[in-house]
């Protein structure tokens, strides 16, 4: 019994052992496999990983593609600048650092810590912008403290260098530092925390060409973070430069003559699109963008009560007075009521058991004295006639209440109202009163300027409306101008059938208002200058003409040249400026440049070497910041280019004046050699 116990312990033992030395047998082997997985499949893997404990990526920055105009003259540059960036290493505290950093560079310690927070979920190879535009003093703090502070970096990058006085800003825009909430939308999925993109205008339409793309360069790096060799560079690749539609000197002509006026100058050409200039008052200067601008600035701009970030030449929606007769003519014309219309103007009329009130007694007219006249009682009698659909109809197929499809970022499309509009905004059938003050262009119509100039100046060219732009199409990938296209919808280029009878009618009526009607005191001698006038009453207005005043009536102008198939069309909004015949003054202006440019170009006075030699009146630019000559041995060099200069001497204007080539008005001759801040008479 007892020797039956003593085998069955023995052999109890022996297959305990068994299981042992296999069990021991199997974890060898689990051994062995983890060993052979890590030294010899992952060596790739983890000399890689070795290699990054010792080489730091620094990233070279892209140069923005630069912009000009029309005849290659620079419009927005880059200039050389130093900025400094956290690198963050694996095995240090910079928390300790941050003090001595924030004294260092002039930075807040509060702000410098709320950035490093920012950027904690980021990537730790991402370097953490800490100051931009950084001064030689600062660069040299920096190499003082390499040992001490081997987490801080300096990387050389061009910045933007914009027009002073906020020229052409709202056309071109600015560039600022990529936001949370661009980085949540598709278009910046290649973006990363502190990428510089485009925030408005030209620079954020076209930001992926002018981009360009980002480089870098591997530095060998000791235990410490110091830098003591370098391994390879992979070049940053610049942006593409782009070629406006704007001439600088009309551009330059509409900024002097809008003046301090509130409202915008568009300037286009009717025949292909181009916007020729674009002007925004009151602006804002780009420059304060370019590196970071600080909350007191950023706050007076967005509490503005003119809105100096609105770009109102797309984006302001106003009622069009009296330039909406033009479309009235269309629409009267062409379902012929108004050919043989004759209606006498006793300084208003009654309708729908109302009196409506005209400026004037003019009598009995035809519609060939009511355009050039601007006399609301027949417009009235016509909006009755017509009735408030088909008025919409036309006003809808020349382009009004959608958008134009500009190559620009917010446009708006206006308000056209009419029975289905009522309908869908108020549930309630439209009053047929409400058509006499549509109109003359007063009531719920809306238009933008950019609406407005291309529906008239259609109307000028047969029917024939183009889609704006203000980059040259030519120089845009295909692939990139369809997605242009597909992300700007509009109404685009279309033709609406008018008669030649309508044609004819409309355009010597404009012709007339620039000669005997009301806008005479524009009339420019030998030149083929139509146009026609809008007071539009504002909500609260009255009779009250004071420039400026908040009861103040819009003022609208709308003119072209020549009156038929015209070459350049221009409107000019200004708020609250009264009679429209002072905004044709503006006009008259800018077409003055252009007729006066085209006769010195076909006269052979203007030199075109001339152009780019300095001078002082004509300048456009900013001056760069102070530049680190040690640091950039250019730098003189590169102050002479940012002098930019590239306005023709009023000189020669003069010169065409004297030679009988270019009449000018003698108020606007007197103001050729004035610099922006000062003003027209």
């Amino acid at each position: 019994m007892y020797s039956d116990f003593g085998n069955r312990g023995e052999k109890l033992s022996t297959v305990k052992s068994t299981v042992v030395q296999y069990g021991i047998l199997l974890m060898m082997l689990a051994l062995a496999a983890g060993l052979w997985r890590l030294q010899v499949l992952g060596a790739d893997n983890f000399r890689s990983l070795a290699e990054q404990n010792r080489i730091r990526k620094v990233p070279i920055l892209a140069a923005r593609g630069k912009l000009f105009d029309r005849e290659d003259r620079l419009v927005v540059d880059n200039y050389p600048s130093v900025s400094c960036f956290l690198m963050r290493e694996q095995n240090r505290n910079v928390d300790a650092d941050l003090p001595l950093i924030a004294q260092g560079l002039h930075v807040d310690l509060e702000q410098l810590r709320a950035t490093l927070r920012h950027y904690r979920a980021a990537p730790g190879y991402q370097p953490i912008p800490i100051k931009q535009d950084i001064t030689a003093d600062e660069q040299a703090f920096i190499e003082a403290h390499r040992n001490e502070l081997p987490e801080l970096e300096t990387i050389d990058e061009e910045r933007r260098l914009y027009p002073r006085d906020g020229f052409a800003a709202h056309l071109i825009g600015y560039v600022g530092e990529v936001s949370e909430e661009d980085l949540n939308q598709s278009r910046y999925a290649a973006y990363q925390p502190g990428d510089v993109v485009g925030k408005a205008g030209v620079e954020e339409t076209y930001d992926e060409l002018l981009r360009g793309q980002d480089g870098s360069r591997d530095v060998i790096v000791d235990s410490h973070g110091r830098e003591v060799g370098y391994l390879r560079t992979q070049h940053a690749i610049p942006g593409q430069d782009l070629k406006l539609t704007i001439d600088i000197d009309l551009q330059r002509t509409a900024e002097v003559a809008l003046g301090d006026a509130s409202g915008a100058v568009i300037a286009i050409d009717p025949r292909n699109g181009e916007i020729l200039a674009m002007v925004s008052h009151p602006s804002y200067d780009p420059n304060a963008f370019a590196v970071r601008i600080n909350r007191t600035d950023w706050n007076r701009l967005i509490t503005d009560p003119r809105h100096p970030l609105m770009n109102k030449a797309i984006q302001d929606q106003l009622a069009p007075g009296s330039t909406f007769k033009i479309i009235m003519s269309a629409a009267g014309l062409q379902e012929g009521v108004a050919q043989d219309m004759r209606v006498n103007c006793v300084g208003g009329g009654s309708f729908y058991g109302r009196f409506f009130h005209c400026d004037k007694h003019h009598g009995v007219l035809s519609i060939q004295q009511a355009i050039p006249l601007s006399c609301d009682t027949f417009f009235y009698a016509l909006a009755q006639k017509l009735g408030i659909d088909t008025i919409a109809r036309y006003a809808t197929a020349l382009g009004l209440s959608q958008k134009t499809g500009i190559d620009l970022p917010n446009e708006m499309s206006g308000i056209m109202p009419s029975t289905q509009w009522e309908m869908k905004n108020y549930h309630q059938r439209y009053y047929p009163g409400n058509t006499i003050s549509v109109g003359i262009g007063q009531g719920e119509t809306q238009v933008t300027p950019i609406q407005l100039v291309r529906a008239l100046s259609g109307i000028a060219s047969n029917g024939h409306l183009v889609r704006p732009h203000v980059v040259a199409a030519d120089q845009l990938p295909a692939q990139f101008r369809q997605a242009v296209l597909d992300s700007f919808p509009g109404s685009g280029d279309k033709s609406v059938t008018l008669s030649e009878d309508t044609w004819m009618t409309i355009t010597d009526g404009m012709a007339a208002a620039t000669t005997t009607g009301t806008a005479a005191a524009s009339h420019i001698d030998g030149v083929d200058f139509a146009g026609k006038t809008g007071t539009a009453q504002v909500v609260g207005g009255g009779d009250t003409h004071v420039k400026g005043g908040a009861r103040t009536p819009n003022s609208w102008f709308v003119g072209m040249v020549p009156r038929r198939n015209p070459e350049i069309a221009i409107v000019v909004l200004q708020e609250h400026g009264d009679w429209g015949s002072l905004s044709a003054h503006i006009a008259q202006a800018m077409v003055t440049e252009y007729v006066n440019k085209k006769r010195q170009q076909d006269h052979n006075i203007l030199d075109r070497a001339s152009v780019s030699k300095p001078v002082e009146v004509g300048a456009i630019w900013s001056d760069p910041p102070p530049v680190d000559r040690k640091r950039h041995p250019a730098a003189d060099q590169a102050e002479v280019l940012h002098g930019g200069h590239f306005f023709v001497d009023p000189g020669q204007a003069k010169k065409a004046v004297a030679t009988g080539l270019a009449p000018l008005p003698a108020w606007f001759t007197a103001s050729l050699p004035l610099r922006r801040q000062e003003r027209l008479p």
